[in-house]
């Protein structure tokens, strides 16, 4: 990228091949130096990379930025957003190729902490840690500083490589010498062995290895989970299809959220028998009647009997479900932990059961809610299921439920979606445990629903569509980003005060049973710093199926997505 014709063309013939000899030689990645002149400053540079990534099959390349611009702190201040744009500059100029990623040298400066989130949404493999970074603590040892500290410790747990570079400030230990006049191949074994392990950098060395050492352990959500992260996964086809059994069993292995539903079922029962002692009608003659719709292979069936067992109150069960072959390990639960008459079996879909003669509910419980909250059909399931409750004071759980959207960075989650090669992946949410990324703006309510139904109250249909435009402002010290599409979440309040979220500000510690959706763009939106993201949310019904379609109104204005559920919807 030299102004010199000749001396560019040069440099083309060197850059090419020490890439071609880093191909070669089989490694894993080749580092290119990128320039901060201006964000175009390195096309020369990116050409000549895309023409390599397109021979390479094993060896990716990495475009190396300083972390913070040089100058910047100064009184005549660099633009602290220089390498953030040259980076999109060149991602842009080589097509975002999928082993295209970045690099970055991190010194003793750091960005504000907005600034460097947004760097986990992009393919940040490695950092270049100098030892300008270390400062000397009391005892004459390099440390890090608590800010540097938790960057680390947050790009050890997301897979960033970290080396090394720098002079040391500390002499090495002199190669061990002999000993009143030792000499013989042990010997010198013995001093090669102490020179080898004087090595200049071994205090920083040590040091880091201490920092990923201290790192916090993995929950038990965390460790089952860890296999998906990034993994893009199409959401359930709930009416359509039935769950295998390995499915429900790795449901059922959340123990936090099944506490939640018992707590629930617990406060309604008690409020049930609150409404009675103060003269309410709320509780009839005889034992309070529960419906468990989709009940799976029976744990919100075992969650209801515990809490009744909790509030000493009586309860009949009627557990319902359509998928055959969950009913019957719901019949081995049932012998195994004594259910005995508490509980009747009721095969068929919860939106058709009722008819049969069955008493009206007090409580009608279900886990029918997916990632988004309402992906899974769980207001036209329930609809349904509404006509057995009690009117006016049968309650449901979850009573409400909101879901949520925020514009996200998350490149390879883009360019997984991408390799798919067809419009349908584009359009597609998909059901992702969502690791590698960065939330541009916090998460905003989208659509909610709360059960019973204004319409089931009323006895008429009731309407889901739903429509969100949606506004979201960012600050200007964040710098720019590149939004890849948008993640999805839910809050539900189950009954009362219990709260099931995956919102992340008010996620219910250790909960794994949800992952967040991720909504992909068809192309990727620049966003400059400091405007606001508009994007508009629709959720569509027909008689056969619901679907979204989803579309971005600026910075820049994106195509309607999934118009007309042409690549995606849940079959009713």
């Amino acid at each position: 990228d030299a102004s010199d014709a000749l001396e560019a063309r040069r440099g083309e013939e060197a850059l090419a091949a020490e890439l071609a000899w880093a191909g070669y030689l089989g490694l894993q990645a080749a580092v290119v130096p990128l320039r901060l002149a201006s964000p175009t400053a390195n096309a020369n540079t990116a050409r000549v990379v895309t023409t390599t990534l397109l021979g390479l099959s094993n060896t990716h390349i990495w475009a190396r930025l300083p972390l913070v611009a040089p100058g910047a702190g100064a009184a005549e201040q660099a633009d602290p957003d220089a390498p953030w744009r040259t980076w999109d500059a060149f991602r842009s100029l080589c097509e975002a190729h999928a082993t295209l990623a970045v690099c970055l040298d991190l010194e003793a400066d750091l960005p504000d902490e907005r600034t460097l989130s947004r760097w986990l949404g992009e393919p940040l493999r490695a950092v270049v840690l100098h030892t300008s970074a270390f400062v000397t603590n009391k005892k004459g040892f390099p440390v890090l500083s608590k800010p540097h500290q938790a960057l680390l410790t947050t790009l050890f747990q997301h897979g960033v490589q970290v080396v090394l570079s720098g002079r040391s400030a500390f002499a090495a230990a002199p190669a061990a010498e002999a000993r009143g006049g030792a000499d013989g191949e042990a010997e010198a074994a013995e001093a090669a062995e102490a020179a080898e392990a004087a090595h200049e950098m071994q205090l920083y060395w040590d040091y880091l290895v201490h920092l990923y050492r201290r790192m916090p352990s993995l929950s038990e959500g965390e460790a089952l989970s860890a296999s998906y992260r990034d993994y893009l996964q199409q959401p359930l086809q709930p009416l359509m299809d039935n769950l295998e059994s390995q499915t429900y069993e790795t449901f059922e292995r959340d123990s936090i959220k099944y506490t939640l539903y018992e707590r629930a079922v617990l406060q309604a029962l008690e409020a049930r028998a609150a409404a009675a002692a103060g003269g309410g009608d709320a509780a009839g003659p005889g034992p309070a009647v529960i419906f468990v719709v989709g009940a799976g292979r029976g744990p919100l069936v075992s969650a209801s009997l515990r809490a009744a067992t909790t509030a000493g109150l009586a309860v009949h069960v009627y557990a319902v479900e359509k998928n055959r072959s969950a009913l019957v390990m719901v019949r081995a639960r049932a012998r195994l932990e004594g259910w005995g008459e508490r509980v009747t079996l009721l095969e068929g879909d919860m939106r058709s059961v009722e008819g049969r003669g069955l008493p009206l509910a007090d409580i009608l419980v279900s886990e029918l809610l997916g990632s988004f909250g309402d992906n899974e059909l769980s207001p036209e399931c329930l609809d349904g299921a509404e006509r057995l409750l009690k009117p006016g004071t049968g309650v449901s759980i979850p009573q409400e439920y909101t879901s949520y959207l925020a514009p996200v960075t998350a490149a390879r989650l883009h360019q997984d979606a991408k390799a798919r090669g067809e419009l349908a992946a584009l359009e597609t949410p998909y059901v992702v445990n969502l690791h590698r990324h960065a939330l541009l703006a916090p998460p905003q309510p989208c659509f909610r629903f709360a059960h019973p139904s204004v319409g089931a109250a009323a006895g008429a249909a009731t309407d889901n569509t739903r429509t969100a435009a949606l506004s979201f402002e960012r600050n200007p010290e964040a710098g720019g980003a590149v939004m890849h599409g948008l993640a999805g979440y839910f809050e539900a309040r189950l009954f009362g005060d219990v709260l099931c979220s995956i919102r992340p500000e008010t996620h219910s510690p250790d909960m794994f049973s949800w992952f967040p959706i991720y909504f992909p763009l068809r192309n990727p939106v620049s966003l400059p710093p400091g405007r606001p993201v508009n994007l508009s949310m629709w959720r569509c019904c027909s008689t056969a199926k619901i679907w979204y379609e989803w579309a971005v109104t600026s910075p820049s204005v994106s195509p309607i997505h999934n118009c007309g559920g042409r690549s995606y919807w849940v079959g009713l």
